[in-house]
C-alpha cells in the first residue's frame, strides 16, 4: 500500500454535528418511550446518563444524587485508595435499608473520639460493642452533647436497646421504631452480635425516590474508576461498588490487557473497560477478555480533552461507537456500549444509541451542578465551578492518577483547566435530557432504546446544514450549551 492510498482509505470519523437523525412514522408520544437499559450485563439504570470519572464531577454526593433518580456517577480515582473506598461507602450506606456494613465503636471510647467519629462520617448514633461484635448499647448525639469530653462512652450510652432479627420485615422494623420512639434498630444474631442497622432515615428515603438504582439489600447502585493496575485498590472496592470501570485513555494496550485479566478473575463487580475506539480494539477485548461486561467508547472527544490536538490521535465518539457497536453485533456478544465524550446536548445522546450505544457518560454536562466537587467562585456577575480534564497539569499533579496519561514516557499533557458555569441540582439536567431523549425517541417512533438501535436513520449535513440546524439569525445572551 502506498502513502497516499492512506487518504484514499482513510474512514470519515464523524461526529455529532456531522448528522441528524431523520423523522419516522409514529405512533409513540415522548411520554411513552420507555429508557431503561442494561449498561453493564447485570446493571440496569433508568435513566441511560452516567456522570464521568472525573475529580471535578463525581464524588459521593453527586453519585448519590444520580443514583437517586435512576441514573449513576462513576466516582473518581485521583485520589488514595482509602478516600475512593470511602466515597464508596457513603453512596452505599446513604439510604440502605439494612446497613450491613455497621460502623460501631467501643465503650473504652472516649466523648471527645466519639464526636470527631460523628463529624468525620455524619452519623449521629453508633451500636456500642465489645469482642466479636456482641451489643452492648447504643449511643447518639442526644447521649453526648452535654457530656464532658473524658467520659466514657459506657457512661453515656443506653444499655436497654431495642433490637430485631434477620428475619425482622421492614413494615415490622418501622412499626418497633415507631413504637419505641427511636431512630436505630439495629440486627443482631442469637449470640446478640450486630449483623445490621436499620434506620427510619433509610425506610422514609425509599420511599422518597421511586426511581432510584438499588441492589438487593435497597442500597443505592455504586460504580468506581480503578487502574487496571492497582489490583489491591480493586479488592478493597470490590465490597462496595457494582460495577467497576478500568479507566485508561487507550485500553487496546497489552499491558492494559494482560492487567485486565487480573482484575476480571479477582473482582464480583460488573467491570467495565475502555476507553477505546475501533472495531479491532473490540474484537480484541471480545475474544481475549473474560468477564467484561461493558466497553466505554470514544477517546479525545471531551470539551477539556487535548489528546486529539497534542497528539493527533483520536477516535471521536460517534465514529468509535459505530465501530464497536458492529464488533459486538458481528460477534454476538452481549456487552453493552457507552459513548463517553463530545456529548453536549440531549440529540447528542439519541444519535449515539443510533449507532449502537446503551447509555451515554458526559463528564462538562454534570460538571458545574451543585453536587460535583469544588467551591462556586463569582466573576463578572455570574458563579462558575473548575473543570479540568484528567490529563492536564493539574490532575497530573495528583500521583493517582499517573498511569492514565502520565507514563514516564508521557511528559506532555493531554487536557486542559478551565471553568464551567453554576447549573444548580444534577436533576434538572438529567430531566433536560431525558425529556430530549424521550422527545427524539417519539421523531423516530422508537418505543425503547434497542427499538432506536434497529429503527433510526441518520443523514449526513454540511457544514452549514449543522448551523442551519441549530437555532440561528437571533439575539441569545448570556451562554448556551446548545450554540
Amino acid at each position: 500500500m502506498g502513502f497516499r492510498s492512506k487518504f484514499e482509505n482513510a474512514e470519515k470519523a464523524l461526529t455529532f454535528n456531522d448528522v441528524l437523525l431523520l423523522p419516522g412514522w409514529t405512533t409513540l408520544e415522548p411520554s411513552e418511550a420507555d429508557i431503561k437499559i442494561r449498561v453493564t450485563t447485570n446493571v440496569e439504570l433508568n435513566i441511560p446518563l452516567i456522570a464521568s470519572p472525573m475529580d471535578t464531577v463525581t464524588e459521593a454526593e453527586m453519585a448519590i444524587a444520580l443514583a437517586r433518580e435512576g441514573s449513576m456517577g462513576v466516582l473518581h480515582r485521583n485520589c488514595s485508595a482509602k478516600e475512593e473506598v470511602d466515597m464508596a461507602r457513603k453512596v452505599k450506606r446513604a439510604e440502605a435499608v439494612i446497613i450491613r456494613d455497621v460502623i460501631t465503636v467501643s465503650p473504652d471510647m472516649t466523648v471527645a473520639d466519639l464526636l470527631k467519629m460523628m463529624e468525620e462520617h455524619n452519623i449521629k448514633g453508633f451500636p456500642v460493642v465489645e469482642g466479636d461484635g456482641e451489643l452492648q448499647g447504643i449511643v447518639t448525639w442526644r447521649d453526648v452533647r452535654l457530656a464532658e469530653s473524658s467520659l466514657k462512652i459506657r457512661d453515656v450510652m443506653t444499655e436497654e436497646v431495642v433490637t430485631g432479627s434477620e428475619d425482622t420485615e421492614i413494615d415490622e422494623a418501622m412499626q418497633i421504631l415507631h413504637e419505641h420512639r427511636i431512630e436505630k434498630l439495629p440486627i443482631v444474631d442469637k449470640n446478640n452480635r450486630v449483623q445490621g442497622l436499620i434506620t427510619m432515615k433509610d425506610i422514609t428515603l425509599k420511599g422518597t425516590f421511586q426511581e432510584a438504582v438499588r441492589e438487593e439489600d435497597g442500597r443505592l447502585l455504586c460504580a468506581a474508576a480503578i487502574s487496571p493496575f492497582d489490583l489491591p485498590r480493586a479488592k478493597a472496592l470490590d465490597k462496595y461498588v457494582d460495577v467497576m470501570v478500568l479507566d485508561v485513555s487507550h485500553f487496546h494496550n497489552k499491558n492494559c490487557f494482560d492487567a485486565a485479566k487480573l482484575v476480571l478473575k479477582e473482582v464480583s463487580a460488573d467491570v467495565i473497560v475502555g476507553n477505546i475506539g475501533t472495531y479491532e480494539a473490540a474484537e480484541d477485548i471480545i475474544t481475549q477478555l473474560d468477564g467484561v461486561a461493558g466497553l466505554r467508547v470514544g477517546i479525545g472527544s471531551g470539551s477539556i480533552c487535548s489528546t486529539s490536538v497534542v497528539t493527533r490521535a483520536g477516535a471521536p465518539t460517534l465514529f468509535a461507537t459505530s465501530n464497536v457497536a458492529d464488533a459486538v453485533k458481528a460477534y454476538g456478544a452481549d456487552i453493552p456500549i457507552i459513548a463517553d465524550g463530545g456529548i453536549r446536548n440531549p440529540g447528542d445522546v439519541a444519535v449515539a444509541m443510533a449507532v449502537g450505544a446503551s447509555a451515554a457518560m458526559m463528564g462538562n454536562v454534570f460538571a458545574g451542578c451543585r453536587e460535583s466537587p469544588g467551591r462556586l467562585v463569582a466573576m463578572e456577575g455570574r458563579y462558575y465551578k473548575e473543570y479540568y480534564g484528567m490529563g492536564s497539569a493539574k490532575a497530573r499533579q495528583k500521583r493517582f492518577v499517573q498511569d492514565r496519561y502520565s507514563k514516564p514516557s508521557k511528559s506532555i499533557n493531554e487536557g486542559v483547566e478551565g471553568w464551567v458555569p453554576f447549573k444548580g441540582p444534577a436533576k434538572d439536567i438529567l430531566d433536560e435530557f431525558t425529556g430530549g431523549l424521550k422527545a427524539a425517541m417519539g421523531y423516530m417512533g422508537a418505543a425503547t432504546i434497542p427499538q432506536v438501535w434497529e429503527k433510526a436513520k441518520l443523514a449526513l449535513v454540511t457544514e452549514n446544514g449543522a448551523k442551519e440546524a441549530a437555532p440561528h439569525d437571533i439575539f441569545r445572551p448570556g451562554p448556551s450549551r446548545t450554540i
